[in-house]
């Protein structure tokens, strides 16, 4: 059987702190506010295969109230979802999509790491990983370089 579950996640650039997208630490003045390392692209790609898996969603599994996950790194709780889903859902990864709206800095230069980590978490091949950028055309709180915002999608083959 094929499930498909989308995922979106947002949060505050600030300073002090570094911004991480994909596990790359992408040189910027600012970086991303929130309890774990605030990677909002593995954040949004875990509820995309929480959701496909009917497993909820990443607040459940990682509250921001555990201290424990003070800091923890995304890619690791990505990883920790991906085999959640194996184990319960008897599901591999078919493939993953994301889009990451951020005025700047530029992304494409980083997005080759990205998908190299995000296909490791994913225990996936990389040509079965996107991730495309896109700005917000100077339009809303993206586009006044206050956050990011990222889409996901993931398929899913699950065992019947």
């Amino acid at each position: 059987m094929i499930r498909v579950g989308c995922g979106f996640d947002i949060h505050r650039l600030c300073a002090g702190r570094k911004l991480i997208l994909g596990g790359v630490d992408i040189p910027h003045h600012l970086g991303l506010e929130g309890h774990s390392d605030a990677d909002a692209l593995s954040h949004a790609l875990c509820d995309a295969l929480l959701g496909a898996a009917g497993l909820g969603d990443i607040g459940a599994m990682f509250p921001n109230t555990n201290p424990a996950l003070k800091n923890a790194r995304s890619l690791d709780l990505l990883a920790k979802v991906r085999a959640a889903v194996f184990s319960k859902a008897g599901a591999k990864v078919v493939n993953a999509d994301a889009t990451v709206a951020l005025q700047s800095p530029a992304l494409s230069p980083h997005i080759p790491a990205m998908r190299a980590n995000l296909a490791a978490a994913l225990d996936a091949d990389e040509s079965r990983v996107s991730v495309k950028a896109t700005t917000g055309e100077g339009l809303g709180f993206i586009g006044r370089r206050e956050g990011v915002a990222v889409f996901a999608v993931a398929l899913l083959e699950v065992a019947e």
